[in-house]
């Protein structure tokens, strides 16, 4: 009876473990994790053909359908983005996304084996869900990347993104406030797209 019952609790035990593994893909928050995950690594494989501009514009619908890159600029901006007209907060929220596209093409622009894993447990914070994903390497440590995302117009969005315990955004925010309190939206929109065009080259 023993040795009938473990190919059975075997059966059982791998099919919760399936099934915990499948929910974070299932969740339509962590399906754009995926979508952002495969993105990565299609322009990670392809990078000996691609040229900075290519991989880019590659990376680009992906990044604009993940990222609530509007509600990530003021956040980013801090209390002066109030102050600031709609035409002043159109053209930062596109330095912005400018910006967060040139960091991605420009931080996963080789590839040696890496793959991404998202976890299986999606945390609900208030209105908010948190992805936690990894990308592993065969040759370091693991990278922990953690994903705050928010609904928004009907599709889960990102909203901020963790390395390790540090939000980027909260970065972002720090590095702002000395071009803002220089030269205003002018200032920092300069100094978003003089940050671009390093990554760029």
């Amino acid at each position: 009876m023993r040795l009938r019952l473990r190919p059975l609790l075997l059966q059982l035990v791998t099919g919760t473990l399936l099934i915990g593994a499948a929910y974070a893909v299932l969740d339509p928050a962590a399906t754009q994790i995926e979508s952002l995950d495969n993105a990565l690594l299609a322009s990670m494989k392809a990078a000996p053909t691609l040229t900075m501009a290519e991989r880019f514009h590659q990376l680009a619908p992906v990044i604009e359908r993940t990222f609530d890159l509007p509600v990530m600029t003021a956040f980013a901006v801090g209390p002066a983005w109030a102050n600031f007209s709609g035409e002043e907060q159109q053209e930062l929220t596109a330095a912005f996304t400018r910006l967060t596209i040139a960091s991605y093409a420009h931080n996963f622009r080789s590839f040696d084996g890496e793959r991404f894993e998202i976890q299986p447990d999606v945390a609900v914070r208030g209105v908010d869900k948190i992805i936690q994903t990894r990308l592993i390497s065969p040759h370091n440590a693991p990278v922990n990347l953690t994903y705050r995302m928010r609904e928004s117009a009907g599709s889960w969005k990102i909203i901020d993104v963790y390395y390790g315990a540090i939000s980027q955004l909260t970065t972002r925010r720090a590095d702002f406030t000395a071009s803002i309190a220089s030269g205003g939206a002018s200032g920092l929109i300069a100094h978003l797209n003089s940050l671009s065009d390093d990554l760029l080259r």
